[in-house]
């Protein structure tokens, strides 16, 4: 047991000090420089969504630096093609004229990759990271190469401009732990950013941690206790996504076509691992299941015609599945 106290307040530390060193350079946003650091401590990927110009690509970038991990960074268009991005064979000649075919590495071979606008390529292309993302493989003539780890996936779409896009399909947006919505500075935010912008300010950025280290955090999270009420409250949270299940909420069955898979419990309960963590605890709390269930959730929600034509939120939706699965009586149940 003091070898693991041990371990989580090293955990803890090395977070924080990771919020730290970002925050010299990413101005308020603390809630989503969060959700994305518990992402890749769960050895998660995760889409972020927002307007140009909120510092999605500073964040992952400054990310990068932090926890000293090879970075790649993907623009994606729609002539992207997939070999542009896990690489391919060529043909090269020795000095005796012979002909041989060596691999040349795609970006896909680094630690983190930030996918770019990802929804501007097209399906074909965007498909080419569905292996490395599940199994952090890639196959390319047949051959499967693994990727070195730690390695996360951090892509980018922008909400508003849809011309010449391509929606994510749902396979790929389940693999996405989290969706993260950058949302627009505040008043005071905006004036700091703009202090920090137009004054010649460059902050310096020390690293924190190392690829061994980060995996070794890694292994950490799953080993965090969960009780069985709790865990059952993440089961049924996730069940009343489904509107075939008897005890959904009313909106579920009017507005969903289908629910979650259960890569969204397994989003939640690791998050929530996290989380713990975070807080000095060696267990979950339903607080931890509540605060991590948006960004676990919201991108695995498929709405029917009724609900896209009335413009339902995902997260309004998830706000009604919180009111109608309370705590109380679990806490009930399990004494």
């Amino acid at each position: 047991m003091e070898n693991y106290q041990h371990h989580a307040e090293h955990f803890k530390a090395t977070f924080e000090r990771i919020e730290q060193e970002l925050g010299k350079v990413i101005v308020g946003q603390r809630a989503i420089i969060r959700q994305v650091l518990l992402a890749l401590f769960v050895r998660g990927n995760v889409l972020l969504e927002g307007v140009p110009g909120l510092g999605k690509t500073l964040l992952v970038r400054s990310l990068a630096q932090v926890m000293d991990l090879q970075f790649s960074r993907i623009q994606f268009t729609p002539d992207l093609m997939p070999a542009d991005i896990l690489g391919t064979n060529i043909v090269e000649e020795n000095e005796r004229g012979q002909r041989f075919f060596r691999f040349q590495h795609g970006p896909i071979f680094a630690n983190l990759i930030l996918a770019d606008e990802i929804n501007r390529a097209t399906p074909k292309t965007q498909s080419a990271l569905l292996e490395a993302m599940q199994e952090h493989s890639v196959t390319v003539a047949g051959e499967v190469r693994q990727l070195d780890e730690p390695f996360f996936v951090l892509a980018t779409q922008n909400p508003l401009e849809m011309e010449g896009t391509y929606p994510l399909p749902e396979a790929q947006l389940d693999r996405f732990l989290f969706k993260i919505q950058v949302t627009f500075p505040s008043h005071a935010e905006l004036s700091e950013i703009i202090d920090r912008t137009t004054t010649g300010h460059q902050p310096t950025l020390e690293k924190v941690t190392s690829a061994t280290e980060l995996i070794a955090l890694q292994r950490l999270v799953p080993l965090v206790p969960i009780a069985n009420h709790v865990k059952d409250y993440a089961l049924r949270l996730v069940l009343a996504t489904h509107p075939e299940q008897a005890d959904s909420p009313e909106i579920t069955k009017q507005y969903i076509r289908y629910g979650s898979s259960p890569r969204g419990v397994q989003a939640i309960i690791l998050a929530a691992k996290a989380l713990a963590l975070l807080d000095d605890r060696y267990n979950v709390s339903f607080d931890d299941i509540q605060a991590v269930f948006h960004p676990a959730l919201r991108h695995r929600l498929i709405r029917n015609f009724e609900g896209e034509a009335e413009g339902i939120l995902p997260d309004t939706i998830l706000d009604q599945i919180l009111t109608a699965i309370p705590t109380d009586s679990l806490l009930t149940n399990e004494t």
